[in-house]
C-alpha cells in the first residue's frame, strides 16, 4: 500500500516563533543509540493531524515529539505508543519492543486507565444532563486507589526488559484555563479546575512511581501554562475535526511544550525544535512505518479511547430536558439551566 507521507504545513506568527530553534548537541550522546518510545495517544502524537499509514489506529506521527527527539539526537526510535492503550496494552503489547541495549525509554500512560476520554465526555454536557463531579470522583479514585500498583509493577518490567536504559515517565498537561470558548461543548470554570487538579493528581502519582522505580518524571505541567484550551497560543487543541485530535497537544504542543521537557529529562541537554528537526523527523516516516507494519494485529487490539460530542437530541437528553425545565430550541434556555445546575451541584465543594 502507498504510503502518504505527512507534510510540514505552516503555522501562525506565534507558533513559529515558539518553534524557532537552538539544538544545544551533547558530544556524550551516542549517534545511532536505541530509543523505544512507549504508552499513549500524548505520545504517539494524536493531535498533531498527520498520522503514519502502518494499518493501525494508533495515530503515530512525526510530529510527535518522541519523532523529534529522535530526528534531533541521531537515535534510532522505535515507536510503538498507541493512541487508547492502557497499562495493560503497553504490557501486553509494547514491551516486547525493549531490550538490553535499548538506551533511551519514554512512557505515557495512566490517562486511559482512569478514563480521561469518558470524564471529558460526561462533563462537556449541559449541567443538566450531566454528573460531571461524579465521573471526576471516580477518575481519582482509581488513580488514587488502583493505578499505583499497576505502574509498580509495569515498570518493574520496563527495567527487567531494559536494564541499561535511562527511563523518563512522561506526565500530562492541564488541558483547560478557565474558560471554555467552544459553541458545542459546557466545561464551567469549575469542571475546569477539577479536570486541571486530576491531571495534577494523576501527574503526582506517575512521579511517585517513577521515583520509586528509579526513574525519571517529565512534567509538562509548567511548559504548557498559558497554551492550554482556547488561550490565545493554543498548544492543545480544543473541540476538533476530526475530534479524535480534541483535547491533544497539538505540532507546537509536542514541539515546544514536551520535546524541551522530555529531551532535557531524557539525555540531560536542552533541546528546542528547528525546521531542520522537523525536517529530519518527517523524513522518518517511511522508516517507522515499515517498523510498526508487523504489529498492526496487534495493535489492533487496542481502541482509542475518544471524546464524544454533546447530543441534545437523544431520548436520555430531552427527558433530562423537560425534567429541567429547558426548551432545546433556545440556546439561552439551554445555558441557563446548565449554570443553575452547575451551581448546585458545587455546593459546598
Amino acid at each position: 500500500m502507498a504510503m502518504t507521507r505527512p507534510v510540514i504545513t505552516s503555522v501562525g506568527a506565534a507558533s513559529a516563533a515558539a518553534l524557532a530553534l537552538v539544538f544545544i548537541a551533547s558530544p556524550a550522546q551516542a549517534v545511532g543509540s536505541s530509543y523505544v518510545a512507549l504508552g499513549d495517544s500524548y505520545s504517539s502524537g494524536v493531535g498533531t493531524r498527520a498520522y503514519l499509514n502502518d494499518g493501525t489506529s494508533c495515530q503515530r506521527s512525526v510530529y510527535a515529539y518522541p519523532s523529534l527527539i529522535a530526528a534531533a539526537r541521531g537515535f534510532s526510535l522505535t515507536l510503538r505508543a498507541c493512541s487508547g492503550a492502557t497499562v495493560a496494552d503497553v504490557t501486553t503489547g509494547q514491551l516486547s519492543a525493549l531490550a538490553s541495549s535499548t538506551a533511551y525509554v519514554t512512557l505515557s500512560v495512566g490517562g486511559n486507565d482512569a478514563g480521561f476520554a469518558s470524564v471529558l465526555t460526561e462533563c462537556a454536557k449541559p449541567g443538566w444532563l450531566s454528573n460531571c463531579n461524579g465521573a471526576i470522583d471516580r477518575a481519582q479514585a482509581t488513580i488514587n486507589g488502583v493505578l499505583p500498583s499497576r505502574l509498580t509493577t509495569l515498570y518493574a518490567s520496563i527495567r527487567v526488559k531494559a536494564p541499561n536504559a535511562k527511563v523518563v515517565i512522561v506526565g500530562y498537561p492541564r488541558v483547560f484555563n478557565g474558560q471554555d470558548c467552544n459553541a458545542l461543548t459546557w466545561f464551567s470554570p469549575a469542571e475546569e479546575t477539577r479536570l486541571n487538579a486530576t491531571a495534577d493528581l494523576l501527574n503526582s502519582r506517575l512521579a511517585t512511581a517513577a521515583g520509586s522505580a528509579g526513574f525519571t518524571f517529565a512534567n509538562p505541567t509548567s511548559a504548557f501554562v498559558g497554551h492550554a484550551v482556547c488561550a490565545s497560543a493554543e498548544w492543545i487543541n480544543g473541540l476538533s475535526s476530526p475530534i479524535t485530535d480534541s483535547y491533544h497537544p497539538n505540532r507546537a504542543g509536542h514541539a515546544s511544550g514536551y520535546t524541551p521537557v522530555v529531551s532535557t529529562r531524557l539525555t540531560g541537554a536542552a533541546l528546542r525544535v528547528t525546521t531542520a528537526v522537523q525536517q529530519a523527523a518527517a523524513a522518518s516516516a517511511d522508516r517507522l512505518v515499515s517498523q510498526t507494519r508487523p504489529y498492526a494485529a496487534q495493535d489492533a487490539r487496542v481502541k482509542p479511547k475518544e471524546f464524544v460530542l454533546p447530543d441534545l437530541n437523544t431520548p436520555a437528553a430531552r427527558a433530562a430536558a423537560t425534567s429541567a425545565g429547558v426548551d432545546l430550541s433556545s440556546r439561552a434556555s439551554i445555558d441557563a439551566a446548565d449554570r443553575r445546575a452547575d451551581a448546585l451541584q458545587n455546593v459546598g465543594r
